[in-house]
């Protein structure tokens, strides 16, 4: 047995066996395509952003409709978000504790969004929801805005950030089992009580974690919002949505400050990303995504 025993060390040798300069070139080439497609773009971002100075980028942000926008976004973040953690609590634990005919299609259900264009999924609400929709009439009749309006916008938003929450929490709970789930009831334990003192403890990273991916996401959704919101300057433009107008009518400082938000966002989701993916090591967060 002692012959077929390999170090880590070998191992790691093995798979270097390339000469140093193809290691080099790999490298070289690596870093070269981050820093054209991620790094410049950031930083021509915020230089454009900036180009005319601190008060320039400052009135840009307090104009009325910037004020508008930013608000329209953090509301609707926070009403996806919110939704989106109640329904993937909920579907990660009927997933990954019970057994039931219909799991597999449920599983598949929650990936949908990830494998349909937004801009289809705002059409599809555009079919129930609008003038000529399934429920449209109905909706106009009871004097009812759900299209070119908040409840459109978040429900669009909704669709394209469900599986966030509920796929970082599966796999999690699959691999914890039910062991003490089961101990806690065997003890006594409410259904509550074991899911606020036994469950919810062992996913929070987890539960973090698909918060962050859902939220940074439905504040940077373009493609399903732009088809239900109507483009309402000053009540149904989202910040993507402005940094698009105000590009379109050449107001490029006003456009690339707006735009900063985001990127700032994306950065700030990036760092508290690899912050919850410490967690891994014990077994708390699901790699990937």
């Amino acid at each position: 047995m002692s012959e077929l025993q390999i170090s880590p060390g070998s191992v790691r040798d093995d798979l270097r066996t390339e000469p140093r300069l193809v290691r080099g070139i790999i490298i070289a080439i690596a870093l070269i395509f981050l820093t054209v497609f991620v790094v410049l773009p950031l930083v021509v971002v915020f230089a454009q952003a900036f180009s005319r100075g601190i008060g320039a980028y400052v009135a840009a942000l307090s104009d009325p409709e910037a004020l508008s926008a930013i608000r329209l976004t953090l509301c609707v973040a926070a009403i996806s978000v919110s939704l989106n953690l109640v329904f993937g609590l909920v579907a990660a634990w009927a997933i990954a504790k019970f057994d039931f005919r219909g799991k597999t299609f449920l599983i598949s259900l929650i990936d949908l969004p990830f494998s349909v264009s937004p801009v289809i999924s705002g059409l599809v609400f555009v079919l129930l929801f609008g003038a000529q929709g399934y429920w449209g009439p109905w909706l106009q009749s009871h004097n009812v805005h759900v299209l070119f309006a908040v409840p459109g916008i978040a429900l669009a938003t909704i669709f394209v950030t469900f599986p966030f929450v509920a796929r970082a929490l599966i796999p999690l709970m699959q691999e914890q089992g039910t062991q003490e789930e089961e101990a806690a009831i065997s003890l006594g334990a409410s259904g509550l009580q074991t899911f606020f003192r036994v469950t919810l403890p062992n996913i929070k990273w987890g539960v973090l974690y698909g918060v962050l991916l859902s939220n940074a996401r439905a504040m940077g959704e373009f493609g399903a919002v732009s088809v239900v919101s109507g483009h309402i300057r000053g009540e149904t433009n989202t910040m993507p949505l402005l940094v698009e107008i105000l590009y379109n009518e050449y107001q490029f400082v006003s456009s690339f400050a707006i735009a900063s938000l985001l990127a700032l966002l994306a950065l700030i989701t990036l760092v508290a990303k690899t912050i919850l993916e410490r967690h891994l090591d014990e077994g708390q967060l699901p790699r990937g995504d």
